[in-house]
């Protein structure tokens, strides 16, 4: 793949881009110009009813988000938080039973969602990070790497997590806060499909995009190669 044809669509600076109008226009790098045959196999997934169900209801979930669509010209006005659409878009899918893989530091958090879905009529089953207590020196962790030096720590398991959830035949699992990592886990074994409530960020109270509104400001040193200088105390690698 030449490096004109990569997709980065995240650079792109047309004002009237080809993805979104019909007579709009893209970069040498745009996917929608020139990646016609993989889009075209990507259509012809969603000719698979299950898939077109999924994605036609998660569509129309999309669309119910904003209020007043019908005046033009149109002013975006979203009114449903997030934890409102997984409510809404599980009963479109008729989904019963909803997993909740969650972080033991949201707890607080994972009992209100459980909370919420059980009184909108759903199925709870939900599992946290710690569940088997496993010791993290079965994955070669050492004890200068815990977080817990020196005393006993079990690890996150995501795969447990999943396979839990399995095993229960969940429909529809969300994932409160679980590790960068941890969660592409969960996602690889979870049989059923997955969406998000909350991404962890320890610092700026589950807001990671927070960073990045403030990465020519306050976050500047993202911008910068090696990101943060090593932790006070740790030893400098050769």
């Amino acid at each position: 793949m030449g490096k004109k044809t990569i997709p980065m669509c995240a650079i792109c600076a047309v004002s009237h881009r080809a993805c979104t109008e019909e007579d709009g226009e893209g970069p040498a790098f745009c996917p929608t110009e020139n990646k016609r045959e993989i889009i075209e196999k990507a259509n012809r997934e969603y000719e698979k009813p299950e898939v077109r169900k999924f994605a036609r209801m998660a569509s129309i979930q999309e669309g119910e988000c904003y209020a007043n669509r019908h005046i033009k010209p149109y002013v975006s006005h979203p009114v449903k938080p997030r934890v409102q659409e997984v409510c809404e878009f599980a009963k479109k899918m008729g989904f019963q039973r909803l997993g909740i893989a969650f972080c033991e530091g949201l707890f607080k958090e994972a009992r209100a969602l459980a909370e919420i879905l059980t009184v909108q009529g759903f199925e709870v089953v939900s599992v946290v990070c710690k569940v088997g207590r496993t010791p993290k020196e079965v994955l070669g962790i050492k004890e200068e790497e815990k977080i817990l030096i020196g005393e006993f720590e079990p690890m996150c398991s995501p795969i447990a997590q999943a396979m839990v959830l399995n095993d229960a035949k969940t429909d529809f699992n969300v994932v409160v806060g679980l590790c960068v990592g941890h969660d592409s886990l969960f996602f690889k074994y979870s049989d059923a499909p997955v969406t998000v409530l909350v991404a962890k960020d320890r610092v700026l109270g589950h807001n990671p995009v927070a960073a990045l509104y403030t990465s020519g400001s306050y976050y500047a040193r993202l911008l910068r190669p090696g990101i943060d200088p090593p932790e006070e105390g740790a030893e400098k690698k050769p």
